[in-house]
């Protein structure tokens, strides 16, 4: 995963975002808050994964068959409008 867009947070930016937050939220919600985070991101994480999975799956024989079946009726096709009567 390329992050290099991502300023640096570990510095005194970061302490000050960490402290703005905790204004906005409170301490008692910063748990809850952050377990909410935690859970988008593994949906997130989830969701690519369903979806690289799906596309780097190779194609089912069914598929596979179906494509043949295609290509030769397109094949079929494309002779019976170019034969010359």
């Amino acid at each position: 995963m390329n992050i290099a867009f991502l300023p640096n947070l570990a510095g005194p930016d970061g302490i000050m975002i960490l402290i703005i937050v905790l204004l906005l939220f409170g301490a008692k919600k910063l748990p809850e808050l952050a377990r909410g985070m935690g859970q988008a991101v593994r949906e997130f994480s989830k969701a690519k994964d369903e979806v690289h999975n799906e596309i780097t799956r190779p194609p089912s024989p069914e598929l596979q068959k179906l494509e043949e079946h295609k290509t030769e009726s397109d094949s079929q096709t494309h002779d019976s409008h170019t034969r010359v009567v």
